[in-house]
């Protein structure tokens, strides 16, 4: 459901819930230039699927980070 880069992104602003996540990464969003729009995108990305989802759900995901490069 959520790809590489939203998992990593989620990660650094967890909180251990689904509401705190989608309110720090909608702090964070705030926070960001119009030129920034790959963070932008994979911040509305995240916060859309994140919204979508129940608690229940939430607390089954992995929320650990792989900053390993997805090419190899």
């Amino acid at each position: 459901m959520f790809t590489n880069d939203e998992i990593n992104l989620m990660c650094i602003y967890d909180t251990g819930t689904r509401e705190g996540l989608i309110v720090e990464l909608t702090k964070m969003r705030g926070f960001l230039g119009a030129d920034e729009t790959e963070l932008l995108s994979l911040t509305d990305s995240a916060l859309e699927k994140l919204r979508s989802m129940n608690d229940e759900e939430y607390a089954k995901l992995d929320l650990f980070p792989d900053f390993e490069d997805e090419t190899g």
